[in-house]
């Protein structure tokens, strides 16, 4: 053991402490009992939390409180069905599960079943990595006509997330409009045109594949408010929207032909995705002409364009288009330059609009400090402002700004400032029974949670019902399915 406390301690640069191991700071609490973490939320902030926790300290044990029955939040239900890759870190979480230091506590949700009052009562820490699960609103006339979705809504109804399984999607249109230019935006501009052979081998639900094999969406327009230097999309998400078959790009020459000039003063990130997008709308390579030649859907990218109304079609409840303010830049530093609205304005017709305009934090509890205008907890380094022993990690702390490395190193670094209040004494609360005491409360309040081992079952019968139809898997997306699978005896 003491080759691991001079491990965490170095990395902690706390080189006073004293390794005896009868002094040991990081063998156990104050009371003599190893150190108990509570940590909200099983996706990716989450589960990489609990790894640097379980990793940096020989005894400390995790308690994962998740509010479905099923873990990996949005590895799960939010990374695009044809991106299995960017799952594979399930691998390692199912790993980090399977430590004899780790508990998983699904179907508990935190704010309702339990306040953090109580869990800050009954552990050591808590780390509340619960994530942004709103979607932002536009705030214009006929954003709640038929038809109008959030892209997060949308996400969530093809990767199977419950709450969206019922969500009506009419794609008895030609023309969609997707409001955004961030990966967001390409990943349903993507399920909505790929075509259904190549979707029907993924792990997409059942339900959202037969509503697209009916499509007549033929064209998505995927409008951002600045320019092509602005957009937050990366460019593996454009290469795969260029090269998508069947599927013709279209970007305007002239919105482009200007980025030839600036691209040697770009850092090499946004040099290299600027290229491609000026490639593709000024010189096109024979290969993509070839190829887009012979396509039978289009997707559009269109820049500096606002939207300022969801038209509504006359005598009906019925959408018709998207009305636009034509924007101008103003600025000098292109990653700073403002999007200004003119005079100009542009209609575009289509019969289904999907806002991918970010994500914000909801507030779990009515006791955690909560900055209501950036949709975050207020922190420094992780540690929830005025509230000693409450940490924060990923989209919750800092906002949707990162993926999944920017939320594992974020995590990391949280779960390093947990450890050094562990060993000063900071963060140690003296009567800590962690889940054996919130367990009888749970009890006492109805609330049956569901362990790791449990959740198995519910991947081993998705397993299988997936490889009935040729997919990975076929996700269940009724939560009392769900937890009749867990409960079984078998």
């Amino acid at each position: 053991m003491r080759a691991a406390c001079r491990r965490l301690l170095t990395a902690l640069q706390w080189p006073r402490a004293r390794l005896c191991c009868q002094q040991c700071p990081l063998s156990t609490a104050s009371n003599g009992s190893p150190p108990q973490v509570a940590v909200i939320g099983s996706g990716p902030a989450g589960f990489y939390t609990a790894q640097a926790l379980l990793k940096g300290h020989p005894s400390l044990q995790v308690d994962l409180y998740e509010k479905l029955p099923i873990p990996f939040g949005l590895v799960r239900f939010g990374v695009a069905p044809d991106h299995p890759e960017v799952k594979n870190c399930i691998n390692s979480f199912t790993q980090t599960a399977h430590n004899e230091r780790f508990h998983f506590m699904g179907h508990v949700e935190v704010g309702k079943d339990v306040s953090v009052a109580e869990l800050q009562q009954a552990y050591t820490a808590v780390v509340l990595c619960n994530g942004s699960s709103n979607d932002r609103r536009l705030g214009i006339p006929g954003e709640d006509l038929p038809n109008v979705l959030s892209a997060r809504s949308f996400v969530g109804w093809y990767n199977g997330l419950p709450e969206d399984k019922d969500l009506v999607v009419d794609l008895d249109c030609d023309t969609a409009v997707v409001l955004g230019h961030g990966n967001v935006a390409l990943d349903v501009t993507r399920m909505l045109l790929t075509p259904i052979d190549l979707l029907a081998k993924t792990d997409i639900s059942q339900h959202a594949l037969e509503v697209l094999s009916t499509s007549n969406i033929r064209k998505v327009v995927v409008v951002g408010r600045r320019g092509p230097l602005q957009v937050s999309f990366t460019i593996k998400e454009l290469r795969e929207m260029i090269n998508l078959p069947r599927c013709r790009t279209v970007v305007r020459k002239e919105d482009v032909e200007d980025i030839k000039d600036k691209l040697d003063s770009l850092p090499r990130p946004r040099r290299r995705l600027s290229h491609l997008l000026y490639t593709a709308g000024a010189e096109p390579p024979q290969n993509y002409r070839d190829a887009w030649a012979e396509a039978t859907h289009e997707w559009e990218l269109r820049f500096l364009r606002s939207p300022v109304e969801v038209i509504q079609r006359s005598n009906s409840a019925q959408m018709e288009g998207v009305r636009f303010t034509v924007n101008r830049l103003e600025g000098t530093d292109f990653a700073k330059q403002k999007a200004v609205p003119t005079d100009e304005e542009e209609e575009i017709p289509c019969g289904l609009v999907l806002r991918s305009i970010g994500y914000e934090g909801v507030p779990i509890d009515d006791s955690v400090p909560f900055d209501a205008a950036r949709g975050v907890v207020p922190n420094q380094n992780g540690r929830v402002t005025g509230r000693p022993g409450l940490y924060c990690s990923g989209w919750i702390g800092q906002g949707p700004i990162f993926v999944i490395l920017g939320t594992m190193n974020d995590s990391f670094a949280t779960a390093k400032v947990v450890l050094h209040d562990i060993v000063e004494g900071r963060a140690i609360n003296k009567n800590a029974g962690g889940r054996e005491q919130i367990l009888p409360m749970l009890q006492q309040r109805g609330v049956k949670p569901v362990r790791f081992h449990q959740w198995e079952k519910v991947d081993k019968v998705e397993t299988v019902l997936g490889a009935e139809r040729g997919k990975p898997r076929e996700k269940i997306t009724s939560l009392q399915e769900m937890l009749q699978i867990a409960w079984s005896p078998v």
